[in-house]
């Protein structure tokens, strides 16, 4: 992929980075006593000896036991996953050192089912002394929409968030977010000119050509009313990524499928104001991103003639 950027400005990130939106048509709990209790079901627990992985609800801040937090008609909910780092590198050098042993002591190469229980053994003996290490991903449910988003641009993350939150739920009927009509059309409107407020064009899209899929451009800070760069998509190629500013407060890329990455809210400051209180600040933070984003998918459904 070829790159071509210029600096630019560097508006502050919010707490939510991307979101890949599915729609819920699974009863949600109706306060949020209700949801943290079914929550706890799942909650988070550290990784043990033999454990790759832990996943589970923690705390959304450490000023609260809570496991989600409900703030203008949305709930906030946050995963952590623990995993331990055992290369496969560091099982197989261990593992030459006990076939060269067996060999020694028993006078022959082992079998294959040998070597397969050697190779469970020296896992399981290394596994307990494996580094530890974390990741959390934030999440909420729009009520009123009945949407979940989570805060990844990757689909494999978003499941793993999908199937903790199927744990405590039992049944979880959840599908990624589509509008009626094609994002992608939407995208090209604006990318030429006819973008209808409050959306406005932004600095940033990548390419595809249609004939060859390894066949890619993007374009970083640069003015998109640019003929030359215009040109790229009315001589064939695909636009699957577009910048966009929504209502001049909310900035972010949003691609064909309709997930957004670089989300950032415009112009935002870190308020120190709020009692300096780390709890208000979140519950600050997340309203106003919750709201804004509420915004933008009303929007989009009329532009795009509402959910599919």
């Amino acid at each position: 992929m070829r790159i071509l950027r210029r600096p630019f400005g560097n508006p502050q990130t919010p707490m939510f980075r991307n979101i890949r939106y599915y729609r819920l048509d699974t009863d949600w709990p109706g306060d949020e006593e209700a949801l943290c209790q079914l929550l706890e079901q799942a909650a988070f627990k550290p990784c043990g000896p033999l454990t790759d992985r832990s996943s589970g609800w923690m705390p959304v801040a450490d000023e609260t036991d809570l496991l989600a937090r409900r703030v203008n008609g949305a709930d906030l909910l946050k995963l952590r996953s623990q995993s331990r780092v055992l290369p496969p590198a560091a099982i197989n050098e261990e593992l030459e050192v006990r076939i060269e042993d067996y060999k020694q002591r028993m006078g022959e190469a082992p079998s294959a089912s040998e070597k397969r229980r050697l190779k469970v053994e020296t896992r399981d003996e290394l596994l307990p002394k494996a580094m530890l290490k974390s990741d959390k991903i934030w999440g909420y449910f729009d009520l009123k929409e009945k949407l979940i988003g989570i805060d990844t641009a990757t689909e494999s993350v978003a499941e793993r968030f999908l199937n903790r939150l199927r744990s405590p739920f039992g049944d979880l009927n959840v599908r990624p977010l589509q509008f009626a009509q094609p994002m992608g059309d939407f995208l090209g409107k604006l990318f030429f000119g006819s973008a209808p407020a409050p959306f406005a064009l932004g600095r940033e899209c990548r390419m595809q050509d249609v004939a060859d899929s390894s066949a890619k451009v993007r374009w970083s800070e640069f003015d998109l009313d640019d003929k030359a760069i215009r040109d790229h998509v009315a001589s064939g190629m695909r636009l699957t990524h577009l910048a966009i500013e929504y209502d001049n407060v909310l900035g972010c890329v949003l691609d064909e499928n309709g997930v957004i990455t670089k989300l950032r809210i415009l112009g935002m400051d870190d308020d120190k104001d709020i009692d300096n209180d780390p709890l208000a600040r979140l519950d600050a933070e997340f309203a106003l991103t919750s709201g804004l984003l509420r915004s933008l998918l009303g929007d989009l459904k009329k532009e795009l003639g509402g959910y599919a």
